[in-house]
């Protein structure tokens, strides 16, 4: 174990802050001290991890990620949610980008970079919660705010039965229902035939203050266009407004939400013609990446460019060269 300690601790030794996905760095966005010097193979950090009582959490992040930064600054900034990290969970960080190599729990051998596109991360921070036999507990698709983020802690720090949708559902606070424009909106809504164009289902819950920040970031004129070529459908996530699925089985709102394994409100499902997902927005983002995923499913980038990440520094780089603010937070 002491070997395997100072071999990590000697590539520990060389971050590098600042680089680009070009030029990995070990680590992406200065990781808290206490997260675990590792091999890498996960194999044996769940094992030794098992036999501390704890569980491996496995963080994804980048350079130059705001939300990354917000995690460890705003998150792990909270006194209570250091302590409960650090005494349920070893934390294991890696680069989206990165070429160490890893051993996953299957076994194979992989970079960073090639793990993460085997587990098709495609936001940063990414968040995977192991159990003790190294399957993924819970996952989380990016920035989640502190009162959430000790809702995950405390749901995959020990086996469930239920779903978290379900675990958050049993925790959620009674708030007023949405007004008579949302139910307007809502009624009617089919899911079972093709669309002419691709659909966003907005799934919002009730006296979500993140909800009323995507409502208005969905007003900003530099959304106009990529939202403008989607069909937007809000969705009650705990509502019984009825709706028809696809597959043609009339259900509520509620039954729908769970059917596509909603936990946080709000998230952004996007569906092709066909009504098939292709994409989703589930952590919390400012109105650049809400625009970027929008024109991402939108213009059929995610046909072209299997990676978000990649997908998301070309556009920025076009938005620059055309002389226009990129404002990543």
């Amino acid at each position: 174990m002491l070997l395997r300690i100072a071999a990590a601790l000697a590539v520990i030794c060389f971050v590098s802050a600042g680089a680009r996905a070009a030029e990995p760095s070990p680590f992406a966005v200065d990781v808290p001290p206490w997260f675990q010097a590792s091999l890498l193979d996960f194999r044996d950090e769940v094992r030794e991890a098992a036999a501390r009582k704890q569980r491996v959490l496995v963080y994804f992040g980048q350079d130059g990620c705001p939300y990354c930064r917000r995690l460890f600054e705003v998150n792990f900034g909270q006194p209570d949610i250091v302590a409960a990290t650090r005494r349920d969970y070893v934390a294991i960080a890696l680069n989206l980008w990165g070429d160490r190599e890893t051993t996953w729990t299957d076994g194979e051998v992989r970079s960073e970079k090639d793990l993460a596109r085997f587990l098709r991360v495609q936001f940063t921070p990414t968040l995977l919660f192991l159990d003790d036999s190294g399957r993924v507990a819970l996952r989380l698709n990016g920035y989640q705010p502190p009162e959430r983020f000790r809702l995950a802690l405390e749901y995959a720090r020990e086996p469930r039965d239920a779903p978290f949708a379900a675990f958050l559902a049993a925790r959620a606070v009674p708030a007023p229902p949405p007004g008579a424009g949302d139910k307007a909106a809502r009624a009617g809504v089919r899911l079972d035939q093709p669309a002419r164009r691709p659909t966003l289902l907005l799934f919002e819950g009730r006296g979500c203050e993140p909800c009323r920040e995507i409502r208005a970031a969905l007003r900003r004129p530099e959304v106009a266009r990529p939202l403008a070529a989607l069909e937007l459908v809000p969705i009650d996530a705990g509502g019984t407004g009825r709706v028809v699925a696809p597959g043609g089985k009339a259900i509520t709102e509620r039954e729908l939400a769970r059917a596509f394994s909603i936990a946080f409100p709000p998230t952004l499902v996007f569906l092709d013609k066909d009504r098939r997902e292709v994409f989703r927005v589930e952590g919390y983002v400012r109105p650049f990446h809400l625009a970027a995923a929008l024109a991402y499913v939108a213009d059929g980038e995610w046909q072209r460019e299997p990676s978000f990440q990649r997908y998301l520094q070309a556009h920025a780089d076009r938005e620059r060269a055309a002389g226009r603010p990129v404002e990543i937070w």
